[in-house]
């Protein structure tokens, strides 16, 4: 369901931008307006960054090989936080870059087609609040009672936290961008321009710094949801099974590896110990079909052993 929701949003969100950069590129060059050349270069490169994601949830689906053993999922946290830089770079730098030249040496929107950029940005609006509404409906599959701000600290698919605010960012920057175009017409004081231009630079850069943050943490490697957590130590408690220790962490988005030690009676003997550790292995994955890879140590409680509650980590910056 992630996936698929995942995939469906990017692929709304690039047709939309692709559209809507063509759109822009012609209204800047009827105008030279420097908040509709930001514009079109922010649609250009979210419209990268739609491919981007793409290419990695493709190259993500590859078969497992010795020489990496538990898959390629990593690759769609790489190329999400690619596309943080891509964000940073090409998009919010070049904005403000541009906002600085427009401050330097303004100039007022002229000649027939001032109403061009206009009926451009209110055409983009709509377009993006119609990719934005697929990302929201999307999300609301996998999102449940988490709040979005919850929702994109702790997904672990990338693709609908980054299309929820490239979105969102694309359409705050089309109301900067049809302010400082709408203020420069009205006024003929090209500055409002560049208010606008580095508006939307300021913007990008802040969400390009937001998707690095949580992409790194995937990338380093987090543990599984706390409610998943809690449903895989219900699977192997359920017949009584102690857990001495329980360590979790995601492979991939749909891909959970689950280690633990959980004690066996004292004087099991091996097939008692291999039917206890299959039993369990049965359940976690029962309970959370993510949990791909499952490693279960046998061994007796003793005292000085950690409770698990204190061992497993669940929580990610």
């Amino acid at each position: 369901m992630a996936a698929s929701g995942g995939t469906k949003a990017v692929v709304a969100a690039l047709a939309a931008n692709l559209t809507i950069a063509l759109f822009k590129f012609i209204a800047y060059f009827l105008t030279f307006s420097s908040s509709m050349l930001a514009e079109a270069i922010h649609s250009l490169a979210d419209s990268g960054n739609q491919v981007l994601l793409l290419l990695g949830g493709k190259r993500a689906a590859r078969q497992a090989s010795p020489e990496h053993p538990f898959g390629y999922g990593r690759e769609r946290y790489i190329y999400s936080f690619i596309v943080s830089i891509v964000l940073f770079s090409v998009g919010g730098l070049f904005a403000l870059y541009e906002a600085y030249q427009k401050w330097s040496h303004p100039h007022a929107i002229e000649g027939q087609w001032w109403w061009v950029p206009l009926a451009v940005l209110v055409g983009a609006i709509i377009a993006e609040s119609l990719s934005f509404r697929t990302a929201i409906i999307e999300s609301n599959h996998v999102r449940g009672n988490r709040s979005w701000v919850e929702f994109i600290k702790t997904a672990k698919s990338p693709e609908l936290p980054v299309i929820l605010l490239e979105d969102l960012g694309a359409l705050l920057g089309l109301v900067f961008a049809l302010a400082g175009v709408s203020l420069t017409l009205v006024t003929g004081d090209g500055m409002w321009d560049a208010i606008g231009t580095g508006m939307i630079g300021l913007l990008l850069v802040t969400i390009a710094i937001v998707l690095a943050v949580e992409t790194k943490s995937l990338l380093l490697g987090e543990s599984a949801t706390k409610e998943n957590v809690r449903e895989i130590e219900n699977a192997i408690q359920s017949d009584g099974t102690d857990i001495i220790h329980l360590k979790t962490l995601h492979l991939g988005p749909e891909e959970l590896l689950v280690a633990a030690k959980i004690s066996v009676p004292e004087l099991s003997t091996g097939a008692e110990v291999a039917q206890v550790i299959d039993d369990a292995e049965v359940r976690i994955r029962a309970a959370v079909p993510i949990a791909r890879v499952i490693y279960l140590e046998p061994d007796i409680k003793r005292e000085g052993h950690v409770p698990a509650t204190e061992d497993a980590t669940v929580t990610h910056g």
